[in-house]
């Protein structure tokens, strides 16, 4: 799994650079992203743009990463395409992240306190 990091002003930006978040690569993606992101601000903005496919691993992946960033962190997703927005809804993950269209919208919006 390649994870790029990017530092904003008050946020960390990860992104996804495969197009699969799946059962193949998803401890994959937990350790690298905490390999990656192990010092974040209060605000990580996760851009899932890129991603063309995402099973149940993949979403507990990405559950497991919220939950290891702590109740201190928000975490947003941002550039969902329609296949992984459509596992966000039917699963109800929208309620437990805010999801952004990009990650202008995003940063539009004053940090949301993590649930």
């Amino acid at each position: 799994m390649k994870l790029e990091r990017r530092d904003l002003d008050g946020a960390t930006l990860v992104t996804c650079l495969d197009d699969r978040l799946d059962a193949v690569i998803a401890v994959q993606f937990k350790d690298t992203f905490r390999d990656l992101c192990h010092d974040l601000p209060a605000r990580c903005i996760l851009d899932m743009s890129r991603v063309q496919f995402m099973d149940s691993s993949g979403l507990g992946a990405v559950v497991a990463v919220y939950k290891m960033l702590g109740q201190d962190s928000t975490f947003d997703l941002v550039g969902l395409t329609p296949p992984v927005d459509r596992v966000m809804r039917l699963t109800r993950m929208d309620s437990v992240f805010a999801i952004y269209p990009d990650l202008d919208a995003a940063l539009a919006q004053p940090t949301r306190q993590a649930s």
